[in-house]
């Protein structure tokens, strides 16, 4: 009994030393609310710094979070899975406070969720939703189907099937076009897909539009990790099976601009963008400036703003709520179940731009100048 009650001690000796090595933070799993912010530390994973818009999203974070006091410890993970999982299991045990995580993969951080949840550490789900657990106490996005439907109703204007304002246009088809998806293990990419063919499928069922390929399904129009060169490979691989017979594609489908801009690309390489082969339009999604650019030269049809300065202060409206102690307000409770639970969420408004909209939606918003729109670079 005596050596049983010896290992007790020492077990919670050692668990109270533990303990002391949080970090500099007010400590995991302890009450934050009567702390002050330049006491806490919150933990900000992103996903890569390949896309310009996940830079931007990061620093936003990272900005407005200090602003306020907090310390924050801001982490790229390059893609790579096993890389983020290390940077969020180091941010828990270095005493993070709070995690906003905008994942790779929405299933691969399980076992890091539980460890936050088991040290009281709330968890923000930033734009892509955490699935398959129930440690995750909030989302804050966009409205996700609504972009899809809005990159739908931006390729059938853009067609000259509908107007701007979403009445009958005057062009008939039928259009040949293509439609491309984001990467599978990213919950967002199914809800633009949704979206766009929700739109897009009475269109298609009249003949209004065809999809010449036949690849109408997710798992055929995926495009894993959403990498540029994935994009042109199938954009390739399609004029090359599908449009052999002299036919012209007439529009593409792409929810995102990096994947935009390789299809450009290799649509360029096979002719388009002339007066004889019109470059088709081509939809995007983030407003990069380099997509932007094109816009306004008139190569890249559109693409859907989404305001990621409001995204960030978003997230830190969430994150300082949790942290005295409340919970965040969510404007929608219903949308995102990721398999376990439906995850409280607040989700923003997107805007589309075509090139008479770029002045007044984004350099008249600061988001970027008129110097960046016309070089394709940001400062």
């Amino acid at each position: 009994m005596s050596r049983k009650l010896g290992l007790t001690a020492a077990t919670a000796v050692l668990a109270l030393a533990l303990a002391a090595c949080g970090g500099e933070g007010a400590g995991s799993g302890s009450d934050t609310g009567n702390a002050e912010p330049e006491d806490l530390k919150i933990g900000v994973a992103m996903p890569t710094e390949t896309s310009e818009r996940w830079i931007a999203d990061g620093n936003s974070v990272k900005e407005q979070l200090e602003d306020k006091g907090y310390e924050v410890d801001l982490q790229y993970a390059g893609d790579d899975i096993p890389t983020q999982s290390q940077q969020v299991d180091q941010m828990i045990t270095q005493g993070a406070d709070l995690l906003i995580v905008a994942a790779i993969d929405g299933t691969a951080l399980s076992s890091q969720l539980q460890a936050a949840a088991d040290q009281g550490i709330p968890v923000i789900a930033y734009d892509r939703l955490i699935r398959d657990t129930e440690n995750v106490d909030f989302y804050v996005s966009f409205d996700n189907y609504k972009v899809g439907v809005a990159q739908a109703e931006s390729l059938l204007t853009g067609l000259g099937v509908t107007t701007p304002d979403g009445g009958e246009g005057t062009a008939t088809g039928p259009f040949n076009i293509e439609l491309f998806a984001g990467s599978l293990d990213d919950n967002n990419a199914h809800f633009f897909f949704d979206g766009a063919m929700d739109t897009l499928q009475p269109y298609i069922e009249d003949g209004t539009l065809v999809v010449k390929s036949g690849q109408t399904d997710i798992e055929q129009a995926a495009t894993l990790r959403w990498q540029q060169e994935t994009a042109q490979k199938r954009m390739e691989d399609l004029l090359t099976s599908s449009y052999n017979d002299g036919s012209v594609v007439n529009g593409v489908l792409s929810p995102y601009d990096g994947l935009s801009r390789g299809i450009i690309t290799a649509l360029s390489n096979a002719g388009y963008g002339t007066p004889e082969r019109p470059m088709p339009v081509v939809t995007g999604q983030d407003a990069e400036i380099a997509s932007v650019k094109l816009i306004a030269d008139g190569v890249q049809s559109s693409t859907i703003f989404k305001d990621t300065r409001l995204l960030a202060e978003q997230a830190v409206i969430a994150a300082e709520a949790f942290l005295e102690g409340d919970e965040p307000e969510a404007n929608d409770t219903e949308t995102y179940d990721n398999g376990v639970k439906v995850v409280p969420s607040y989700l923003l408004p997107v805007e589309k731009v075509f090139k008479d909209d770029i002045q007044p939606v984004l350099v008249d918003s600061g988001y970027w100048t008129a110097e960046e729109v016309a070089s394709g670079q940001a400062d």
